[in-house]
């Protein structure tokens, strides 16, 4: 039986920047709320079930990638054998856990009696000694891995439920159409951390994998680097306090939400996955918080009023929806306003806030309109995309996406975004720009 931690309230934060003064007849006001976690412990009065330590109860399963061509290089199996062993030693006591086989069918590893072990010194020897028998055969069906993964993480009543999934190539034994389907049977039910170790795998596929199911994606060109990576996804995994937190933002008579983006630490536009809460409410997902701070931008169209109005336009707070259609709110709230005013140096002023996510999220889009245009041979539009990247990364301080970016074109001038593309790339390179085109920098203070 689980144990219940003492009730205890994880602190959650809502800071809201904004330029809130509108010209007359302004319509358009746009927020960049920051939502700060600081730890708390559990979700208490018995609402989430918790390790003798007092840490939420947790769920992981490993999904890796057994498909035939984890056999070339054959370093690529025994790396990935390594890696999954580093992750199940990173696995805290108590914590719930299984491996997945993943081909063109879904076989369980281990524990391998159709539910899920709990780690312990005994149950991790023999996790490690079962990975032994990953071998490399078959094709690739990700979206069985997935569901399997599912049907062990929900046999187990605990708070938190998450994946961590290794692919090294295309998913060609499913159509892409049964690949969504279990990405939306799973959506809401555990978050997930998707790889892609190699080069002979697609992009889309990966991170359309962490954005449905509010997980990280990345690259591991070099399979010798999996072990450290799974270790630190395996970390992040442990240090989650609180599940399925979603921002729930309410809006008066007459407005309407145009958008609902997480702008740091990665781009993620959660607007179509907006849940009805109430009158002139919704809730939006941010799945799993440990100690950490994201930021969300929001767009509100409000009704044109007189000089000198003003109207609350959003309030946005953090709930934790309940089985039963109830919610526990996670007591912070932040307030989106509007003012009307004529005075012009007051409404034309962006917020820099704002003004830095906007680019940030036009920096991810122009990076994968460049990288697309190339693949298809439209250099021209191509080259100028991707140096209305340069500009924008080299604007915002954007190091990391800057250097990725020195790798697929020349910079004449990041300035003003004059470039050459590079006429030899290592797919390598082109792909790591691709991965990580959405993750984001913090705005300058």
């Amino acid at each position: 039986m689980a144990n219940f931690a003492k009730p205890s309230v994880p602190r959650f934060s809502v800071d809201v920047y904004q330029n809130e003064y509108l010209p007359e007849g302004g319509r358009e006001v746009n927020a960049i709320v920051t939502v700060t976690a600081t730890g708390g412990g559990t979700l208490g009065g018995g609402l989430s079930p918790a390790a003798s330590d007092g840490r939420p109860s947790a769920a992981v399963a490993i999904m890796v990638d057994c498909s035939g061509s984890m056999d070339y290089p054959p370093t690529k199996m025994r790396n990935a054998r390594d890696a999954t062993a580093a992750a199940v030693d990173t696995l805290r006591d108590g914590t719930h856990f299984a491996v997945i086989a993943g081909t063109h069918v879904a076989t369980e590893v281990y524990p391998g009696d159709g539910g899920l072990a709990v780690a312990s010194p005994t149950t991790r020897h023999r996790a490690k000694q079962a990975l032994r028998r990953l071998a490399s055969g078959g094709g690739t069906a990700i979206g069985t891995w997935l569901r399997l993964a599912d049907r062990l993480l929900s046999s187990a009543d605990v708070a938190l439920r998450h994946g961590i999934l290794l692919t090294d190539g295309r998913n060609e034994h499913e159509s892409p159409e049964d690949l969504r389907a279990a990405l939306d049977a799973c959506a809401g039910r555990f978050t997930c951390d998707a790889r892609g170790v190699g080069t002979d795998w697609e992009v889309k596929e990966v991170t359309g994998i962490a954005s449905a199911l509010l997980g990280t994606a990345d690259i591991v060109a070099d399979p010798a680097g999996l072990a450290a990576d799974f270790t630190r996804m395996m970390e992040t995994a442990m240090g989650k306090e609180v599940a399925d937190v979603a921002l729930r933002v309410w809006t008066p008579v007459g407005t309407t939400l145009r958008y609902v983006k997480q702008v740091a630490p990665a781009v993620e536009d959660l607007t179509a996955r907006r849940t009805e809460a109430g009158p002139r409410a919704g809730d939006y997902p941010t799945g799993s918080w440990g100690d950490e701070s994201r930021d969300y931008h929001l767009c509100v169209e409000v009704p044109p009023a007189g000089l000198g109005r003003e109207m609350l336009a959003a309030r946005v707070s953090l709930v934790v929806p309940q089985p039963d259609g109830s919610a526990q709110n996670l007591g912070a709230q932040g307030l989106v306003r509007a003012v009307w005013t004529d005075d012009m140096t007051a409404s034309t002023a962006i917020s820099p806030q704002v003004a830095h996510y906007t680019g940030q999220a036009e920096l991810a889009q122009v990076i994968k309109q460049g990288l697309d245009l190339r693949k298809v041979g439209d250099f021209d539009r191509a080259t100028a995309k991707l140096g209305r990247a340069v500009q924008l990364a080299s604007a915002s301080g954007n190091a990391d996406t800057a250097k990725l970016l020195s790798k697929v074109v020349d910079v004449v001038d990041a300035a003003t975004g004059t470039v050459r593309l590079k006429t030899r790339v290592a797919q390598a390179d082109e792909m790591t720009l691709e991965t990580r085109s959405t993750k984001t920098v913090r705005v300058k203070k």
